[in-house]
């Protein structure tokens, strides 16, 4: 069963992942400890031949072997090698599992476009879904030991009832040097568009829609076997393999405690080689990853619940298409029919984000002051680069008014309207005004002759 420690860390706290290195099942420990004992058994076996068998002149002929072999053993470039194919072990071990058939949408779309409450449109939408997760038994019969082992023979998957004899003996009548998994499938799609003639299907949308889910659950029992035949190249295998175990067998010599060349150096001969341990079990463990995770339809703690998801997929769908097919509650006024917002009594409710500049306060500086800008005024042109000058208080505090009138011709003087209009030196002109006015639709009477002219700063 696939070990799951998610509830373990749904909140981050102090040590929370250091309680899962305690844990035995689906663990490195239960997947590297054979290695372990066998690196740790030769690396003593050389250490006890070097102390306690070797003379002295075959000790030396042995400390230039060591110090040979840790120099070059350096140069396997093992984090480069290990974690480019774990990367891609990984990619895949995540492609097989969304490429995973399941009948939730298919059997959501027979429920709702395959009708008849009789026992002829009870009995077509139960074929319909029998014959989708027969599809994906036979795919996963052919790529997954748990399932091979449940179901091996075609017998078996008509015992449990997911096939009937009639169906086997047609599904044997196909001659087919491959896997034949798509036979089921196309008796589905048969058998839709005999429901379309009857007229179970209502229109050729449905129909469309009956066979476009089918073919999404199609492509993946098909990705699924495209997966199983087709792996990561043996030959990348082979070289990550054996770049480890050569980097390991060279470290049983290599890292051993030896007399060191120059007299002066200090020597420390601590007899367990804690680091080289360590370095073991972390390249060896990355190894393990990857032979763990490159084939997920094994017999390992993590691989994934084929068994599981058969037994759940063949459940839900009968469910959904028989014993929910409008099986429905009555409708009710809910909540919220006159309660327009959500309501927790017994929960502190937290402010609603309005966004992170909702709070801002902007400081004005001391030499400008804003000025209110009327929406007429905004619809004439606007200079939208930065002034180099700062508007004096007196000056923006006078303001020029602009009559105007609509695009209609002006009856009475109750609707001239009146802009004020801050006065800059950088602004239009007064009769750029007017020509950017009577772009706008305005009326073109000439502007007034009082019309102040702003003095230019220095």
């Amino acid at each position: 069963m696939t070990v799951s420690y998610t509830l373990k860390v749904a909140n981050a706290r102090f040590g929370g992942f250091s309680k899962l290195l305690f844990r035995w099942r689906g663990s490195i420990y239960k997947l590297l400890y054979r290695e372990f004992l066998v690196f740790c058994v030769l690396y003593g076996f050389f250490s006890v031949l070097y102390r306690c068998v070797l003379n002295e002149k075959q000790q030396e002929q042995f400390e230039r072997l060591a110090r040979y072999c840790n120099k070059f053993a350096k140069l396997i470039p093992m984090s480069f090698v290990l974690g480019f194919y774990v990367t891609q072990a990984f990619q895949r071990w995540w492609g097989q599992y969304t490429s995973f058939p399941l009948p939730d949408n298919l059997m959501m779309v027979v429920s709702g476009n395959v009708h008849g409450t009789d026992e002829g449109g009870r009995l077509l939408r139960r074929t319909l879904m029998r014959y989708a997760n027969l599809s994906s038994v036979l795919i996963l019969r052919s790529i997954s030991t748990r399932v091979r082992k449940r179901f091996p023979t075609l017998e078996d998957i008509v015992e449990a009832g997911f096939m009937t004899i009639e169906e086997l003996k047609k599904l044997n009548h196909v001659y087919s040097d491959f896997n034949k998994y798509w036979m089921p499938l196309t008796w589905f799609a048969n058998l839709a568009s005999k429901a379309r003639r009857e007229g179970r299907v209502k229109d050729d949308i449905a129909l469309r829609l009956l066979m476009d889910e089918l073919n999404n659950y199609r492509s993946k029992c098909s990705m699924l076997f495209h997966y199983d035949w087709i792996s990561i190249p043996l030959v990348y295998t082979q070289v990550v393999t054996l770049a480890v175990y050569s980097f390991f067998t060279s470290s049983l010599i290599g890292r051993q405690f030896i007399k060191s060349e120059n007299p002066d150096d200090v020597h420390l001969d601590l007899y367990v080689p804690v680091f080289t341990l360590l370095e073991f079990f972390f390249y060896a463990g990355w190894l393990k990853v990857g032979e763990l995770i490159i084939n997920p339809f094994g017999e390992d703690d993590d691989d994934f619940e084929t068994i599981q998801l058969i037994d759940r997929n063949i459940q839900v769908s009968m469910l959904a298409v028989d014993d929910m097919y409008q099986n429905l509650p009555p409708l009710e006024k809910d909540k919220y029919w006159v309660d327009k917002g959500p309501s927790y009594p017994s929960i502190t409710t937290k402010p609603v984000f309005m966004g992170s500049t909702h709070d801002m306060r902007i400081l004005e500086d001391e030499n400008e002051e804003s000025v209110p800008v009327s929406k007429t005024a905004a619809m004439l042109a606007v200079n939208v680069w930065p002034t180099s000058y700062h508007v004096n208080k007196q000056r923006s505090r006078s303001l020029q008014k602009l009559c105007l009138c609509c695009k209609a011709k002006c009856k009475d003087k109750s609707s001239v309207r009146a802009l004020e209009i801050p006065l800059k030196s950088s602004m239009l002109s007064p009769p750029q005004i007017q020509d950017v006015s009577m772009q706008h639709g305005y009326h073109d009477e000439p502007f007034p002759e009082d019309i102040e002219t702003a003095s230019q700063d220095p």
